[in-house]
């Protein structure tokens, strides 16, 4: 029977890529980033230039994406919003988060960063361009942007796991030292629970409450851990307090088989249930059918929570390329076995830092890829990494002197309740803000001379600013906000198919 199943499995996923291939030139390009790395903003800033880029307003003004080349070189025509195209998914609510960005009403005073997104969301966009050696003949390209959690990416590892096997690393991974103390509550209780006692729903409940909290205080800003599948836990939709969701690892043997009706074995049902219903779904209707993909990484949210945070976002990125399906694209892969054969790390909130760390900020995450880029290379899929701010919400200056006396700051409107030192900030006034140099060798935000750094030797400031104020035309429409490298973004995950 499993073997029939994994047939089904691939004789659906088949059928949908031959579907989406025959409706004409397209791209389906998956967008995702664990919690807080500004995926909703990279979105709304993406779709916004596109759309906007081949307006009449724009064309006296300086090119805001100089890399793009279809853009540089005057051949794109036009960017349109198309009517959704899959009925049962959600559509991006690409308007209102950008009016949250430049202000509600066009109050600029309203502005703020837009609510992350807690579920799938798709959108259609059309390009209108002209190619390079046919200049004058019309093109066009339709992009279906594919925005999904990252914690349901990491999800796709489980498919291959047996709840013994994920049990056993969960409970590994919930004793190591950086999350010892968390994870007291959940371990205390489920170690002293048998697996082969009497099923217990009162007792499922419990340990699937304590284990959620635990992942929950996880992913506070003072641990900023990344690895916590299973993701629906932390973002349960509709399924919240289903049996799907109402299990926890136990402390069972490999290849031990419990008796119907024990404890063990109710677990085990419902963590299959959970792969069955939720992740291979997922899967096959949505991230098998991606030609490529982007992650976003908030690397300095794990920089300022310290380097075990660091070392788990290593281990996170090494699992998301387990899930990707890489490699080269052939005329039959294309129509039988879908691969994503581009995918390009970003580490976000670049304006957060002066320019001359944006390299190594690169070089962190590059670092922090080094294995799962190794192994996506190896089946020849195409891997950047790059540092970028989807908008930027800072500018660079000098503080605290001239010329080289003083430091290289970045200046712009903290958050309100922001605090550096004894200074809060009321989210008003605009402020320099000194973020500290990252180190030239990656590797010491990992050790430093033989022991871990923490974060007071680190000595970073990475403050959260305001969105900045949109610069709108004579019609009253926010123009493209200002960004780092999304022109570099879009070069690679599109420019070839242009």
């Amino acid at each position: 029977m499993p073997f029939l199943s994994d047939l089904l499995f691939e004789a659906q996923i088949a059928a949908q890529s031959l579907a989406d291939y025959v409706g004409g030139p397209s791209l389906r390009l998956g967008v995702t980033g664990l919690s807080r790395s500004g995926k909703t903003v990279f979105l709304t800033a993406l779709i916004h230039h596109l759309v906007r880029a081949a307006s009449p307003t724009l064309r006296d003004k300086k090119n805001p994406l100089p890399v793009f080349r279809v853009l540089a070189e005057g051949r794109l025509t036009g960017g349109h919003l198309e009517p959704q195209p899959d009925d049962q998914v959600p559509r991006f609510a690409f308007e209102d988060h950008l009016a949250a960005l430049t202000g509600p009403g066009g109050d600029a005073d309203a502005r703020h960063w837009p609510e992350s997104t807690r579920r799938i969301s798709e959108l259609r966009l059309r390009l209108d361009f002209e190619r390079v050696r046919s200049r004058g003949t019309p093109r066009s390209l339709t992009i279906d942007i594919v925005d999904y959690p990252g914690e349901w990416l990491l999800d796709l590892p489980l498919l291959g796991k047996s709840f013994a096997q994920w049990s056993r690393e969960t409970l590994e991974t919930a004793a190591s030292p950086a999350r010892q103390k968390i994870s007291d509550a959940w371990r205390h209780f489920t170690l002293a629970e048998a697996p082969g006692t009497a099923a217990d729903e009162d007792k499922a409940r419990r340990a699937a409450d304590l284990f959620t909290a635990y992942l929950r205080a996880c992913r506070t800003e003072d641990f900023g851990f990344s690895t916590l599948p299973p993701g629906r836990f932390l973002m349960p939709g509709d399924l919240e307090g289903s049996p799907a969701l109402t299990f926890a690892p136990l402390a069972v043997e490999e290849g031990v088989t419990y008796e119907p009706g024990s404890f063990a074995a109710m677990m085990e049902r419902r963590y299959e249930s959970y792969k069955a219903h939720v992740v291979r779904p997922f899967f096959r209707d949505h991230f098998a059918r991606l030609d490529r993909q982007i992650v976003l990484v908030d690397a300095l949210a794990a920089l300022n929570a310290g380097p075990a945070a660091v070392r788990d976002l290593e281990t996170a990125m090494t699992e998301v390329l387990m899930a990707f399906r890489t490699g080269r694209r052939s005329f039959l892969s294309t129509l039988f076995r879908p691969h994503i054969d581009k995918i390009l790390f970003a580490a976000t909130k670049a304006d957060h830092l002066h320019h001359e760390s944006h390299d190594r900020l690169e070089a962190i995450l590059r670092h922090l890829t080094a294995r799962a880029i190794m192994r996506a290379e190896d089946v020849g899929a195409a891997i950047d990494v790059i540092a970028l701010a989807s908008v930027r919400a800072t500018r660079e200056g000098r503080v605290g002197g001239r010329g080289e006396k003083g430091l290289d700051a970045v200046i712009g409107t903290p958050m309100a309740g922001e605090k550096i030192g004894t200074e809060i900030f009321d989210g008003r006034a605009e402020a320099a803000i000194f973020p500290g140099e990252l180190p030239a060798d990656p590797k010491a935000v990992f050790r430093d001379s033989g022991h871990v750094l923490t974060p007071e030797e680190l000595d970073y400031r990475f403050v959260r600013f305001r969105p900045p104020v949109a610069v709108r035309d004579s019609t009253g429409a926010p123009l493209p906000l200002p960004h780092i490298r999304l022109d570099r973004a879009l070069q690679f995950l599109i420019g070839d198919r242009l």
